[in-house]
């Protein structure tokens, strides 16, 4: 049997050639190239293999989104190739197989291509000895700060001494100590002595942000991770570098003696920073964040985040939070309050109602507003944000989901155009009923005095400003940690975030109360939870045609925009 082919395409589809490789004895076909860290096709390694094959093979320095750089040496295995005679011709066994010439060395496995018909071997004594040493070698000079490291329960040297490593150490010399609670930068704390010098917050700093700001110093058993000299550790991707540092070499301050990982819940949610959308997980526990970690998207972010996003949940607890309805400057209750704004809504003169929705709700709010606008006969706009973004994931789009504001008939041309148009229509008496929906309106053209010109005036917001400070009607919302729904991204791709910690007070998801608005002023029900306002939506909105919020998975899926 042939141990190179090329498999038949589907229709629509490239061709993909393929070789027939063993790992630890069982067969498997395996692409030929595979993605390297650019996502450019490469030869497939014996480490990319191993993985296909359900096998783990296990690292420090390798990264998949990173160069190779190969010298952890941790990923060491034994391997064979088909033997060749004298005449180039392969040598066969006597029931006509290839006979395997096993290799006198090892190799790396991340960085080691496959060829046809080689056989991998990870699990042999030599292998397993080859760990062994390693781990003893790495776990010389290293301190013994587990009780006491941010990295417990996520620490590869940790995992792999258990799994791989020797029961007891034959080390009896003094270890070599090097500088501790290094501040490396505004964000980053280097502990030297727990560095095993994997190098990969130096490859990420320097071929990923393009930042040549970490190095290697001194020699042997001394050598140091190091900033440059004079130079603080300062990018706004600096805390990747503590997700990819496999031991706790690399700490947050941000999250630094904070919380044990292993008593906090993980939410799949998303950045609301800006337009890119990160994939993210929202860490809490008891009902209080405690970090922001990128998650896995190779369609959006890959396994990286900004260190602004990351950061950006502290204003969450504020201790100012909005918790209470208002009606009036008076403490209500959500009914009282939805059914005096339905009453008014339904008296209201068609084109007396105007409705400025903020891009950060989402896309089913966002939906039910226009849906309210429709009823109403109102003119509706969003506010942009327009910001500086950079060249890896930074958006200059500073709303989560202005394509959804977009899609959903909210704003369908430019965003912001019709904010003088509403401030002109108050200011002659035409637009009587304003609702704004999370933003400050008195910083883009609608000041105090013409809020104070309105007959109703219904607000909803996290935090107070001046707005809400007016609002006839005051509702409190949520952020998107304490919410589920739907964004849009600036490429037009629509994802999914769950709920990770619940609002304080009477806070309630923005489309809970909207769906329940909606009802009272024109009796439209149906649609009690989010997956079946989602579907519902989906039905409506021609850009979401055939969208299901089951069908849109932990990625999400691109429409056209």
């Amino acid at each position: 049997m042939s141990a190179t082919r090329t498999t038949e395409p589907r229709p629509g589809t490239t061709t993909v050639e393929t070789i027939t490789v063993k790992v630890d004895g069982r067969e498997i076909v395996v692409p030929r190239f595979s993605p390297d860290w650019r996502g450019r096709p490469a030869p497939t390694t014996m480490i990319q293999a191993c993985k296909l094959a359900g096998v783990e093979v296990p690292h420090y320095c390798y990264h998949p989104k990173l160069p190779v750089a190969g010298n952890c040496r941790m990923c060491l295995v034994e391997f064979g190739t088909p033997a060749v005679g004298p005449d180039r011709k392969p040598i066969l066994n006597p029931d006509g197989t290839p006979r395997i010439a096993k290799s006198p060395r090892p190799a790396i496995a991340c960085a080691t291509p496959v060829s046809p018909g080689m056989e991998i071997y990870t699990n042999t004594p030599g292998v397993k000895t080859m760990r062994e040493s390693v781990l003893e070698f790495l776990l010389i000079n290293h301190p013994l700060d587990c009780p006491i490291c941010d990295q417990a329960g996520e620490c590869k040297l940790q995992e792999y001494a258990l799994d791989y490593g020797q029961s007891a150490s034959r080390f009896v010399e003094p270890k070599v100590h090097k500088p501790k609670a290094v501040d490396l930068g505004p964000r980053i704390v280097l502990d030297a002595e727990r560095c095993i010098l994997c190098t990969r917050c130096i490859r990420f700093t320097r071929d990923i942000v393009g930042d040549d700001a970490l190095g290697i110093v001194n020699r042997g058993s001394y050598s140091t991770l190091t900033g440059y000299p004079g130079r603080a550790f300062d990018n706004n991707y600096t805390l990747n570098t503590v997700d990819i540092c496999p031991v706790g070499a690399l700490t947050s301050k941000d999250f630094r003696f904070r919380m044990r990982v292993w008593f906090l819940k993980e939410t799949k949610s998303l950045c609301p920073s800006c337009g890119t959308g990160c994939n993210i997980l929202i860490g809490s526990r008891e009902n209080r964040i405690y970090r922001f970690t990128p998650r896995d998207n190779d369609a959006v972010n890959g396994p990286w985040m900004c260190d602004f996003g990351r950061l950006n949940y502290k204003w969450i607890h504020r201790e100012d939070r909005l918790r209470h309805v208002l009606v009036r400057g008076q403490k209500s209750s959500w009914t009282v309050a939805l059914r005096e704004i339905a009453e008014r809504l339904t008296r209201a003169p068609r084109g007396s109602v105007a409705i400025i929705a903020s891009a950060r709700q989402t896309n089913e709010e966002l939906w039910l507003l226009s849906k309210l606008k429709a009823q109403c006969g109102a003119l509706s706009d969003s506010i942009p944000r327009i910001g500086e973004g950079d060249a890896l994931l930074v958006s200059a789009d500073q709303n989560p989901n202005t394509n959804g504001a977009r899609l959903t008939g909210i704003c369908f041309t430019e965003m912001g155009i019709h904010l003088p148009q509403i401030a002109d229509g108050i200011a002659r008496g035409q637009i009587r009923t304003l609702i704004v929906f999370g933003e400050d309106v008195t910083r883009h053209g609608i000041g105090p005095e013409l809020l104070g010109q309105l007959e109703t005036l219904v607000v909803s917001d996290v935090l107070p400003n001046a707005t809400t400070q007016a609002a006839h009607y005051l509702l409190p919302g949520c952020a998107p940690a304490e919410k589920r729904g739907t964004f849009t991204n600036v490429k037009g791709r629509v994802q999914r975030f769950a709920r990770a910690i619940e609002p304080p007070g009477d806070a309630r998801p923005e489309w809970e109360f909207l769906h329940e608005l909606l009802y009272n002023v024109t009796g439209r029900n149906g649609f009690v939870t989010i997956e079946g306002l989602f579907n519902e939506m989906a039905k409506d909105v021609p850009a979401f045609a055939g969208l299901t919020w089951a069908g849109l998975g932990d990625t999400g899926v691109t429409v056209s925009i």
